[in-house]
């Protein structure tokens, strides 16, 4: 099966390595999603797509040797145990290989963090610097508090009934602890890094723009620019401070929500004239974008 450049919150898991054994359902995880996978096997690969969503791979037990790389970049290798972790924010695409290093039964936790809720946390954190705040990636890492707001979710994930409140409360402290101890502000950022010239920048999001209703694809942007689909990602992500795929669906949430403002089209008309077909696909994403329904977007503003 051809692996896509982006996919989903809920299709990620498909892509990794792992046989799903909880996964959370219900009203208690808005905001914050988790699934508990096994690797049945001594060694595996995979390649990931990207998604919207940073995401934490928080392992149970077991302990393995992860390489990771994005394009043909050199392979980046992690020794990885208990309570070891990797954050993994709205990037590119990579592959992974990995092998077990010993005979313990191999089992890590995926949490997937909304930007909603990611956002008011960097509000609370930064201010009015918000705007500016972006999660770095880290791989292999060991955070005590962080091991310990995990273990308290996974009991709740494993749980037959997860408390809505304890679950949420939970949701907001990793989000602020990721704020706090994760996020750069990236104009107070030394590090400068290759990006897109403004005047192409600028075309390039142009020609988005006129084409909002379009699937979003990847390799048509980098044709239209001249380069790699890996070499536009980097470029464009370091000219606009997010991810092709991210702007694209930027672009639709806010002409979505002028529609919404300014026209009494139904919902699904706006889904479709933004680019859905599927009206509770296009709902899902005005949610974790906005917070609110379409239906309640409308009535609020």
């Amino acid at each position: 099966m051809p692996i896509p450049d982006t996919t989903s919150a809920e299709g990620l898991e498909k892509y990794l390595n792992g046989r799903s054994k909880y996964s959370s359902k219900g009203e208690a995880w808005k905001g914050i999603t988790a699934s508990v996978l096994t690797l049945d096997m001594k060694s595996g690969g995979s390649s990931v797509p990207s998604i919207n969503e940073p995401y934490l791979m928080w392992f149970v037990s077991g302990e393995l040797e992860i390489k990771e790389r994005e394009g043909n970049n050199p392979w980046l290798t992690s020794r990885v145990k208990r309570k070891t972790f990797f954050l993994t924010t709205s990037g590119s695409p990579y592959d992974c290989n990995w092998r077990s290093l010993s005979t313990e039964p191999l089992e890590y936790m995926l949490v997937v963090i909304e930007l909603s809720l990611l956002q008011r946390a960097f509000e609370e954190v930064f201010g009015a610097d918000a705007i500016h705040a972006k999660l770095q990636d880290v791989s292999g890492f060991t955070d005590a508090a962080l091991s310990s707001l995990m273990e308290r979710l996974y009991g709740e994930l494993i749980s037959q009934k997860a408390s809505t409140l304890y679950v949420q409360g939970l949701a907001q402290a990793v989000a602020i602890h990721l704020a706090r101890n994760y996020a750069l502000l990236a104009k107070k950022s030394r590090k400068v890094s290759p990006s897109l010239p403004g005047y192409k920048l600028k075309r390039m999001t142009d020609w988005m723009t006129e084409h909002i209703s379009e699937e979003f694809n990847l390799a048509r942007l980098a044709a239209l620019a001249g380069v790699s689909k890996f070499h536009f990602h980097r470029l464009f992500k370091s000219a606009a401070g997010v991810s092709p795929a991210q702007y694209h669906i930027h672009l639709r949430m806010d002409a979505a929500r002028r529609l919404l403002r300014e026209t009494t089209k139904s919902v699904v008309d706006v889904a479709l004239e933004v680019g859905y077909t599927n009206p509770s696909h296009f709902a899902k994403l005005f949610h974790r974008e906005t917070g609110l329904s379409p239906s309640n977007y409308r009535r609020e503003r």
